[in-house]
């Protein structure tokens, strides 16, 4: 009897785990871009929110030469952003960027962050929609505190 007890108990708890872990999942899913292509943004920031659970940048700019819009690139989170150096004022409006992103499979104005680099010439290497952990890089040092 207590073979069965435990049995469906244990059924139960897998049932649980299943329900929560599959919003988490959903989360993560990078579907909504072509991460075949990667395409460059050269534009001037516009904003940069930085909150969770992805850091946002806000480009005016264009595509090879396309014409100028406002873009909408979704990068990592800040916590993974601080392990790599930078801080909430990393990126200020009128900064002139370059930004390598995997642009949105529906043709909107969007991406994944895959990398930047700015007017200096500094570069900061990053991905969405990777399925391990973020591999990420700071070239060169950037300290706007």
């Amino acid at each position: 009897m207590r073979t069965v007890h435990a049995a469906t108990a244990l059924a139960v708890l897998a049932l649980i785990a299943a329900g929560v872990a599959a919003p988490a999942s959903a989360h993560h899913s990078f579907a909504m871009y072509d991460l075949e292509r990667l395409v460059t943004l050269k534009g001037a920031v516009k904003t940069f929110r930085w909150s969770n659970p992805h850091a946002i940048v806000e480009v005016t700019g264009s595509i090879d030469g396309g014409p100028v819009d406002t873009w909408t690139v979704e990068m990592t989170s800040p916590g993974n952003l601080v392990r790599l150096g930078w801080t909430r004022a990393t990126l200020q409006p009128g900064d002139k960027v370059s930004i390598r992103m995997a642009p949105l499979r529906n043709g909107q104005h969007g991406g994944g962050f895959r990398g930047i680099t700015l007017a200096d010439g500094r570069t900061l290497q990053g991905s969405v929609g990777d399925l391990s952990p973020p591999r990420m890089q700071l070239e060169g040092t950037i300290n706007r505190s």
